[in-house]
């Protein structure tokens, strides 16, 4: 007998009547929705340049909301149980200290919603809760397939713009690398070309292991065409974090071949990627893209001059008597060096959420008699920055200490579950998924979150942690021998 309450109809209870399998379905498309919905909505204010980036939190807001309502059919069901249940707490505790960071920060607004622009306030974190915690509460391998569907969707939607800002320069802020150097970096609808680097890393990695591992058929051409763009795309956003997300995803395929003990020619599966971006170096070296004739790396004029400078303001000029803008390494360690300092002067409650420009303020403008707005006090203050691209740094510098105990008890977690339930055979999906969050954690040594990348982050993320508990009787994309015919 069906259950309801108060002898109501059994359509009104849907939610006590809800199946696992009813739920992994619906909690699938809020995880899908976060890979590709935020990046959909940051299509109107780069086609629209009277629009601002706030526009793209709405999106955030769309799937934070929908696995918010997954969420607590998850809690009301008790579908999370063991280390799940862990990380889902630990992530808790860490929205929880989160509030905390706010009312201790400079600007409780800011701390709320997050910087103009950025959006990554306490609000953002609460939406990644929420799509962790749906995901956590998976235990069908089809709904972990449809995400990995996601991801290169995700990939293929902001190659497709990207590839329009490479060969013509339009629908982005990141043609010029400086007053004189036109690069026409790839950005897609990630904001940035290193946010985009950081989301095209999970993308290839999920199609080349997906490729990999599936039947010959038009799946396994779609992901090998697709790795070729991302491979493309990834080397036209002159990132570090770009090469090194390619390295990691072609050595991923690799892995994804010897522990599903797939054919070995399946390897060859990489060589579009190759092609792709040798591709891009080829056209670059060739004088065919901006006004360029050799490749090399714009990480720090892109993360620091044309992203948060000239996008959005969130940070000042770069100070060239102290770093040098063009020697990526310098821009990294100078960055890692001041947020170290920023932190043990914040050790328990950070700056406050997306604050963390705030405490390098070390003047108003050039007249104290002025009441300027915070972007045109953060812009006048040369040096200052508002991202370190390290995500456990910028973690303990923006919401303390205990917040980084915090995200790496989920970060080992996550990866201690997916190698887990990876070794104890769960195929295909089990190594696809612990691949994804094993490169995700290397990417947060050398990048940060974005209100694109973290929502596809977390879905994986709690998908690794519910790993183990899922059904291993559910049939996968793994590629079968074929059965021998009786003579």
């Amino acid at each position: 007998m069906p259950k309801t309450i108060f002898h109501s109809t059994e359509k009104s209870n849907f939610i006590l009547n809800m199946t696992e399998k009813q739920y992994a379905k619906l909690a699938s498309i809020g995880l899908i929705g976060s890979c590709v919905i935020v990046s959909l909505f940051t299509l109107i204010p780069e086609i629209f340049t009277t629009s601002t980036y706030t526009f793209s939190a709405a999106g955030l807001a769309v799937c934070g909301v929908y696995c918010m309502i997954m969420t607590i059919i998850a809690l009301i069901k008790k579908y999370l149980k063991g280390s799940t249940l862990f990380a889902v707490c630990a992530f808790a505790f860490m929205l929880l200290w989160g509030v905390l960071s706010v009312f201790r920060s400079t600007d409780m607004y800011v701390g709320l919603y997050g910087f103009p622009e950025r959006c990554e306030g306490l609000l953002a974190l609460i939406f990644y809760w929420c799509i962790f915690t749906a995901a956590a509460s998976i235990k069908k391998k089809k709904a972990a397939e449809a995400v990995f569907n996601g991801l290169i969707l995700a990939g293929m939607v902001n190659s497709t713009v990207a590839l329009i800002q490479i060969f013509t320069g339009g629908l982005s802020h990141y043609e010029m690398a400086s007053l004189e150097i036109r690069t026409n970096s790839a950005s897609g609808l990630a904001q940035s070309p290193l946010f985009l680097a950081m989301l095209l890393t999970l993308s290839l990695t999920a199609a080349l292991t997906c490729a990999v591992t599936t039947k010959v058929g038009r799946f396994r051409n779609i992901c090998l065409i697709a790795s070729a763009v991302f491979g493309f795309v990834m080397m036209m956003t002159y990132s570090f974090i770009g090469i090194c997300g390619l390295a990691f995803s072609v050595i991923a395929a690799a892995v994804c071949v010897l522990v599903t003990k797939g054919a070995k020619k399946k390897i060859m599966s990489v060589i579009p990627t190759i092609i792709g971006a040798a591709a891009a170096v080829i056209i670059v070296n060739a004088g065919l893209i901006g006004n360029i004739s050799s490749y090399r790396l714009y990480d720090g004029r892109e993360l620091w001059w044309a992203d948060s400078y000239m996008r959005i303001g969130s940070s000042g000029d770069f100070n060239y008597k102290v770093n040098d803008i063009d020697d990526t390494l310098d821009v990294y360690l100078n960055m890692n060096s001041k947020t170290m300092d920023i932190i043990s002067d914040n050790k328990l409650t950070g700056t406050g959420p997306d604050q963390l420009a705030f405490p390098q303020i070390y003047t108003i403008g050039p007249s104290e008699d002025d009441d300027p707005a915070i972007v045109d006090i953060i812009q006048y203050n040369t040096g200052i920055f508002d991202r370190v691209y390290n995500e456990y740094l910028y973690t303990a510098a923006t919401r303390g200490i205990p917040s980084l105990i915090a995200l790496i008890a989920i970060v080992l977690t996550m990866l201690v579950s997916g190698f887990k339930a990876m070794k104890k055979g769960r195929g295909a999906v089990g190594t696809t998924l612990f691949l994804l969050v094993l490169g995700s954690a290397l990417l947060f040594l050398i990048g940060c979150g974005n209100i694109t990348f973290s929502p596809v982050f977390w879905a994986v993320a709690g998908l690794a942690c519910a790993l183990p508990n899922i059904d291993e009787k559910e049939v996968t994309r793994v590629e079968k021998k074929p059965v021998a015919e009786k003579k």
